[in-house]
């Protein structure tokens, strides 16, 4: 019999609509406690309400909460795990998982885009396909994955795309890794060793800056008179930026503060191609770090991983880029 470990978090999933505003809020008691679901024949469950909180409220300190409550069950003989969760940070605590804990064993997030007592909810069929999931076989070495709308996303590549359908998680480029069918889980990539460093504290302050066309430099100017512990930005294309944030880039980077770069662009990767003043080969030379294949949630959650080991700066370049 295999041991699942289910740990509700909140979110869309456990509340309710008000029928007469329309208005969606956390219920009393997570609808999903008393649900009735058809379970693998082989599959029991632990289940655990750990939080239950909109996933805006989600933060670093309680998806470290999430690895080490998953990490002391993997030691007493935890076979996986499934955790509902709220779908706007969602792929941030699945990612997160992904990089402190790795391929230790399956661990499958879930959410819902409807509450539980809407019309079309699809929270209950969700959590029984997470389930589904988290108890198959070839589930096991896939890292952390994401279970929704009848498709497996690896966590590493997943992102919520539209804000009330419930086809909103898409995998950009490379699509889910799997599909779940009715009478089977249906694998059809294989997702990429994920380079993960356990961690036992989670803080540091680093924003999130998105380029755009006229950016002249003063919101980077202004971040270099705050105490900063690395910088993401979103950069424009391949991986550019308007030629009046140079100056103030250097001065964070002579400060050793780490600046990491993605694109804002939905599909592709961040790579230095362009030469001219603002260009990518420029922002490397200074010593802009480029994160080629994660979005910009991602890449702020790793650099805070990073700031808590003990990485030279070529260990800090390498650990972004894989």
């Amino acid at each position: 019999m295999k041991q699942i470990l289910v740990l509700h978090t909140g979110g869309t999933i456990a509340m309710k609509e008000n029928q007469l505003t329309g208005s969606v809020s956390p219920d009393t008691q997570n609808p999903l406690l008393n649900a009735p679901i058809t379970l693998p024949e082989d599959a029991d469950l632990i289940v655990e309400d750990i939080f239950n909180l909109p996933s805006p409220h989600i933060t670093p300190d309680h998806m470290l909460k999430i690895k080490n409550r998953i990490q002391k069950a993997y030691e007493k003989g935890i076979d996986s795990v499934v955790i509902t969760h709220g779908t706007d940070t969602l792929e941030e605590t699945a990612y997160f998982l992904d990089i402190t804990i790795g391929h230790l064993l399956p661990i499958v997030l879930t959410g819902a885009m409807r509450s539980s007592n809407e019309l079309g909810s699809d929270g209950l069929y969700n959590f029984a396909s997470a389930i589904r999931v988290a108890a198959c076989p070839d589930a096991k070495r896939q890292g952390v994955l994401v279970v929704m709308n009848d498709e497996i996303h690896a966590a590493r590549y997943v992102t919520k795309t539209h804000t009330t359908n419930v086809a909103t998680f898409r995998t950009p480029s490379i699509g889910p890794v799997g599909m779940v069918n009715k009478n089977e889980i249906l694998f059809l990539q294989k997702t990429l060793n994920t380079q993960y460093a356990d961690v036992d504290s989670i803080s540091g302050f680093i924003p999130i800056l998105k380029a755009y066309a006229g950016m002249n430099g003063e919101l980077l100017e202004g971040l270099t008179h705050t105490s900063l512990d690395g910088l993401v930005i979103e950069a424009l294309g391949a991986g550019n930026l308007p030629p009046e944030n140079i100056k103030p880039l250097q001065k964070m980077l002579a400060a050793h503060i780490p600046v990491v770069l993605v694109s804002r662009c939905f599909n592709g990767i961040a790579e230095p191609v362009y030469d001219y003043a603002g260009g990518g080969i420029q922002l490397q030379k200074m010593g802009v770090i480029f994160c080629p294949n994660i979005n910009s949630q991602k890449a702020r959650l790793k650099l805070l991983v990073a700031n808590h080991l003990p990485l030279e700066r070529e260990q800090l370049v390498h650990f972004m880029q894989h």
